[in-house]
């Protein structure tokens, strides 16, 4: 049985843009490597992206976050330029989590599902649980070393509540 790599939202605004951090742009490499290593070992990559329009300051989201990112066609909601030529499927997203991704990863019959990416404490935690709760007898990994928070603590906060859900915390 194959393995599933979600890569969630490396997104060049969550990087080293309009919402970027330095721990952001610290797991591009890592994030890389992993991609590589799931591919060159045959396993199967899908991408997530946050997917917003022109309106989103008018979204709810929109009102409590203020801050335009990831807009469809800029090069804000491009993928990282290490991850950018990398086949796999694309998730589009105007929340948090993918359910069209979890329906993927239940269909798919995989050993084990795998998260990577931005932001641990939103996305990556909402993705996380969706698939848990979509794949209940698969495990659900995520990567702590090619993730990142909105902060550090918030990071750690979000690998302590996937934990007590039953998700792994892999700490290479």
């Amino acid at each position: 049985m194959k393995r599933l790599l979600v890569v969630v939202d490396m997104q060049k605004d969550f990087i080293d843009g309009s919402l970027g951090t330095k721990e952001a742009q610290a797991i591009v490499p890592g994030v890389a490597a992993r991609v590589r290593e799931y591919l060159e070992a045959g396993d199967e990559v899908v991408f997530t992206l946050d997917t917003h329009g022109e309106d989103y300051l008018n979204t709810q989201e929109g009102k409590k976050l203020p801050v335009k990112h990831c807009l469809k066609g800029t090069m804000g909601w491009d993928l990282c330029r290490e991850l950018a030529g990398i086949e796999g499927k694309r998730f589009e997203k105007n929340s948090f989590g993918s359910p069209a991704c979890a329906e993927y990863a239940a269909k798919g019959n995989y050993s084990c599902v795998e998260l990577v990416g931005l932001c641990t404490d939103i996305c990556v935690i909402s993705n996380a649980m969706l698939i848990k709760a979509f794949t209940p007898e698969t495990p659900v990994l995520v990567n702590a070393a090619c993730c990142a928070g909105v902060t550090p603590e918030s990071h750690q906060n979000a690998l302590n509540a996937m934990a007590m859900c039953q998700i792994e915390i892999l700490h290479p």
